[in-house]
């Protein structure tokens, strides 16, 4: 079985060798240097967007094992990390996280831990939809626009329909007022 470390920080000022002796010491694997792939990478990014992460994933095959100091080094948020993890287990790779101790993410006891995260993970999503929900409407209820902000002003869309109406083109009010063609026919429409 090959040992394969991963290790992930968001700036450059900060450095994932701690990570690596972490991974060594209290797990007790060695990582050879070319098996430990480190890269300075925002945690919000997924880990299909992470270079460093994706070079690791064309070195993994069955049988490998990869280790991580936390489980929010391999992924974005706790879909992103399940996801990823349920992706390394059909490759036949087991996962070790250092933070949740000598367990393989993809044993039985390990996709137990990875179906309360999933769960977990879910009513995160859904919270997140609900004060999204809750937060446009409050704007709403304030008065506040939502969406972008019209390049247009009352006044201009008023003009632009009195000049169609004259039979100005749209092309030539687009070019006119700096819009797009649809952005003049909307207006049309709207009046």
């Amino acid at each position: 079985m090959r040992v394969f470390g991963y290790g992930r920080v968001s700036t450059v000022d900060q450095t994932a060798s701690n990570q690596l002796q972490e991974l060594q010491q209290q797990l007790g694997f060695e990582i050879e240097p070319h098996r430990w792939f480190a890269e300075t990478v925002s945690g919000g990014v997924p880990s299909s967007e992470r270079k460093g992460f994706n070079k690791l994933l064309e070195r993994l095959e069955a049988g490998d094992l990869l280790v991580v100091s936390k489980l929010d080094r391999i992924g974005r948020d706790a879909l992103d990390v399940v996801s990823t993890i349920r992706r390394l287990a059909e490759k036949g790779i087991k996962v070790k996280v250092l933070a949740l101790g000598d367990v393989d993410l993809t044993s039985t006891a390990g996709k137990a831990i990875l179906g309360i995260l999933a769960t977990v993970a879910e009513l995160e999503k859904d919270l997140i939809i609900e004060r999204t929900k809750a937060g446009l409407a409050r704007a709403k209820a304030e008065g506040k626009q939502l969406g972008r902000r019209s390049k247009t002003s009352a006044s201009d869309r008023q003009i632009i329909r009195q000049r169609l109406s004259e039979g100005v083109t749209v092309s030539q009010l687009a070019r006119d007022y700096g819009i797009s063609r649809a952005n003049v026919i909307n207006i049309r429409k709207s009046g």
